[in-house]
């Protein structure tokens, strides 16, 4: 047994990376009107969610869970409208897709690429698996710097790249022209992140069989789903059996699968909700448009980006006041004084305007 005090043993054997990083965090919501995580606000109806503890009663919870989830992934194919010869990969959420690609291509000297600011978790886990991170920094309205990102690809020759479509933390929806240029310049896999795939107005599933290094990720957090965290991937089978080997069995469980394949026999009852949020979306939208001091960004996703004279100040204000957001500041110069809100029922974005109007006259 070694005498070496454990903080010291833990910094001799840790990479430094690891050591250097932060972890992901997760503020107390207890209380608040919380509009910081992208959620869906919306429950599902009685009828429906009376369906669903009906199955829960007689799952057989004392059993694995089927390992392909066959049953779940051929709903997917079907509510997805996926290509004919495409396949699905399931994992639990986007946060275990990505770090499974990030091991798959991880090969000596292999690069990950991916535009900032964008998703965090992408630098995280090629911090967490060892993988050179390179960030191509977006357009000063947050499109795509295609030159910039063209000419990175070039010189880095990256295994891996990450676009989400919609980008967060921005919620804009990048030309699909420039994503297409990208996919045709990559030398490696593109995979494009469509986590707020309901609330936006393009798709790159139709052309998943037309590039042969393109997959497609999303999940079903955003649609209503966040408890069940339920991510997949979309592409070729060429790739995804290859992927396969790294997923780690029963890596989604027997109820997220149940739950799941009941909620997308309900599909549209999902999607319904999501367009009463992008109704709510351009009213809150137009809202913040009118404060004096606040610039909201155009957003096809389930959530605004606004910058305001001191965020910091703002989010305490709001928090104090009884609304959680997320604040930006800090974490990438091009998001100096931005805060996110997530877009609410029209109750809570009311809460939340009036929060932050009453923050902004009396900050104190």
């Amino acid at each position: 047994m070694s005498s070496i005090p454990a903080p010291s043993l833990v910094n001799a054997l840790l990479r430094r990376e690891i050591l250097d990083l932060h972890a992901y965090h997760v503020p107390d919501s207890a209380g608040y009107v919380k509009l910081d995580a992208m959620e869906n606000p919306y429950s599902i109806p009685p009828e429906l969610r009376d369906e669903i503890a009906r199955a829960v009663a007689d799952a057989p919870i004392n059993r694995y869970p089927d390992p392909g989830a066959a049953t779940l992934k051929e709903k997917i194919r079907s509510v997805t409208g996926l290509p004919q010869g495409m396949d699905v990969l399931l994992g639990n959420g986007s946060d275990e897709l990505i770090q499974l690609l990030a091991l798959a291509l991880n090969k000596p000297g292999a690069t990950l690429l991916s535009v900032e600011p964008s998703f965090v978790m992408y630098k995280m886990i090629a911090a967490f698996t060892g993988m050179r991170y390179v960030g191509v920094q977006l357009a000063g309205d947050f499109s795509l710097d295609l030159p910039a990102t063209l000419a990175a690809i070039e010189r880095e020759q990256p295994a891996l790249v990450f676009l989400a479509y919609p980008n967060n933390p921005t919620g804009n929806l990048f030309s699909a022209d420039a994503v297409k240029q990208i996919i045709e310049a990559a030398p490696g896999l593109v995979v494009v992140d469509e986590a707020y795939y309901a609330f936006a107005r393009d798709s790159f599933i139709p052309h998943l069989a037309r590039y042969p290094n393109l997959l497609v990720m999303r999940t079903f957090s955003k649609l209503g789903m966040a408890g069940l965290r339920l991510g997949f991937l979309a592409g070729s089978a060429a790739w995804l059996d290859q992927l396969e080997k790294l997923r780690l069995p029963y890596n989604v469980g027997v109820l997220p699968q149940l739950v799941a394949e009941k909620l997308l026999d309900h599909h549209d009852v999902l999607l319904r909700q999501a367009e009463q949020l992008k109704l709510e979306r351009t009213r809150l939208y137009r809202q913040l448009e009118a404060v004096a001091g606040v610039q909201v960004y155009p957003s096809e996703a389930n959530f605004l980006l606004f910058r305001v004279a001191n965020a910091t100040a703002a989010f305490d204000g709001l928090k104090r006041r009884g609304v959680l957001i997320k604040n930006l500041n800090g974490g990438h110069p091009m998001l100096r004084d931005c805060l996110r809100v997530t877009v609410g029922t029209e109750d809570e974005d009311a809460k939340f305007m009036a929060a932050l109007q009453d923050t902004i006259t009396q900050p104190a």
